[in-house]
C-alpha cells in the first residue's frame, strides 16, 4: 500500500530538506570564491577597480587641499573623504556587476544547464554566490581600509557606533546587491552581451549615487533620481561611518538619515529576492 501525502508530511518533507539545501550552498561558497579569484579581470574590475580610483583620486586632488563642510569647518584629506564612496562602490561591483556578468556567463557556457540537471537548489546556488559576495566584499573592504590608513594615512573611526554603523551597511548592501546582481542577469541576452548591459549601469550609479562626484554639488534632480536607488544609501550610510559629523549638512536633507538608509536597503534586498526568485532559471525561458 502506497503512503498517501498529505500537506503535514509534505511539510516535515520540506522542513527535513532544508538543512540539506544549506549544506549544499555553504559548500558551494569554497568553490564560487576560488573561481572569482582564478578569473584575473573579475578580480581587477570588481575587487581592486574601487583601491585603484581611490589612489587616483588622492593622488589628483591632494594638491588642492582638504575638504570640508562649509567656511570655517575642519576639513578632511582627499582620500578621507573618498573612502567611504570606494567601500560602497566595492559592495555594489562584487554583488550587483560581478553576479549579473558570472551567472550570464555561466548561463552562456552551458554551466547552469548542467547545475540543473543535478539535484542542486537554486537556493543552494544563491548561498554559494551569496557567500562568495560576502567572503570576496569583506576581503576588499578591509584591503581598501589597510590601504587608505597605511599608505594615504586616512585616520580611520575610533568608536564602536561608527564600525556598527559601517557593519549594517554593509551586511545590508551586500546583500541587495548580491540579489539585485542574480536578478540582473536575466537580462543580458548572452554572456557576450552582458558587460555591454551591466557595466553601464553600474558606471552611471556610480556618478549620481556620491562615489566619484561630491554628492551635495550634483543638482537636485540628480540626487532626487539617485535616492531611488541603492548605492545613494550606501555611500550615505558609509559617509556617516566614516565622515565627522559636520559632514551631515552636505547630505540631501542635511543628515545621514540613517533610518532611511536603512530602509531603503532592506526595501531593495526585498525586490532582489523576489526578482531574483521569479526570473533565475537554469536556461533561459526563449532558449
Amino acid at each position: 500500500m502506497s503512503a498517501v501525502t498529505t500537506p503535514s508530511t509534505a511539510g516535515r518533507t520540506g522542513a527535513a530538506r532544508l538543512p540539506g539545501v544549506i549544506a549544499a550552498g555553504l559548500s558551494r561558497i569554497g568553490y564560487e570564491v576560488r573561481g572569482y579569484f582564478r578569473s584575473p579581470d573579475t578580480v581587477f574590475f570588481t575587487f581592486l577597480f574601487p583601491l585603484i580610483m581611490l589612489g587616483i583620486f588622492t593622488a589628483a586632488f591632494s594638491s588642492s587641499g582638504d575638504i570640508a563642510p562649509g567656511p570655517g569647518t575642519a576639513g578632511v584629506s582627499v582620500g578621507a573623504y573618498y573612502l567611504p564612496g570606494m567601500l560602497a562602490a566595492g559592495v555594489l561591483l562584487s554583488g550587483v556587476q560581478n553576479l549579473a556578468v558570472d551567472i550570464a556567463g555561466e548561463k552562456g557556457d552551458g554551466t547552469l544547464k548542467r547545475l540543473g540537471g543535478t539535484p542542486l537548489s537554486p537556493v543552494s546556488y544563491f548561498i554559494g554566490k551569496l557567500g562568495q559576495v560576502f567572503t570576496t566584499g569583506l576581503l576588499q573592504a578591509a584591503l581598501l581600509l589597510l590601504v587608505a590608513a597605511t599608505v594615504f594615512g586616512v585616520e580611520l573611526p575610533t568608536s564602536g557606533e561608527a564600525w556598527l554603523t559601517f557593519a549594517w551597511v554593509f551586511v545590508l548592501g551586500t546583500v541587495a546587491s548580491a540579489l539585485l546582481g542574480i536578478a540582473l542577469s536575466a537580462v543580458p541576452r548572452s554572456a557576450r552581451s552582458a558587460t555591454a548591459v551591466v557595466v553601464p549601469i553600474v558606471l552611471v550609479l556610480q556618478f549620481i549615487s556620491g562615489v566619484y562626484l561630491q554628492f551635495s554639488a550634483l543638482p537636485e534632480w540628480m540626487q532626487n533620481l539617485a535616492s531611488l536607488f541603492p548605492l545613494k544609501w550606501m555611500a550615505q550610510g558609509m559617509r556617516a561611518a566614516f565622515l565627522p559629523e559636520d559632514f551631515a549638512v552636505m547630505e540631501q536633507h542635511g543628515t545621514w538619515d540613517l533610518g532611511w538608509v536603512a530602509l531603503w536597503l532592506l526595501v531593495w534586498l526585498v525586490i532582489g529576492l523576489v526578482a531574483s526568485r521569479l526570473t533565475f532559471r537554469w536556461i533561459r525561458r526563449d532558449a
